[in-house]
């Protein structure tokens, strides 16, 4: 994020910030740290049990709302998927 940006972002009032902040593109290590899983998890996750994920290049990204939605309908529900 450029220092214009965030400057941007801290004149904006609590509620504009959150509704950026939900509507942009996660990265495995802040999808995992939302949901409190490892990374690891993550990927088996998305290789295992159809997690909403989108490759960009190498990098996979997360839409909160669709990963909230995906959990929600029981998603990651699987005994053999805990996080060890």
């Amino acid at each position: 994020m450029s220092a214009r940006s965030l400057e941007q972002l801290k004149r904006k009032t609590g509620t504009e910030q959150m509704t950026e902040l939900d509507d942009r593109w996660l990265s495995v290590n802040e999808i995992a740290k939302y949901l409190g899983v490892s990374g690891d998890t993550i990927y088996r996750w998305i290789d295992k049990q159809a997690m909403p994920a989108h490759r960009v290049g190498r990098a996979w990204k997360f839409k909160k709302d669709e990963v909230d939605a995906w959990v929600r309908s029981g998603g990651a529900s699987d005994g053999s998927s805990s996080d060890a």
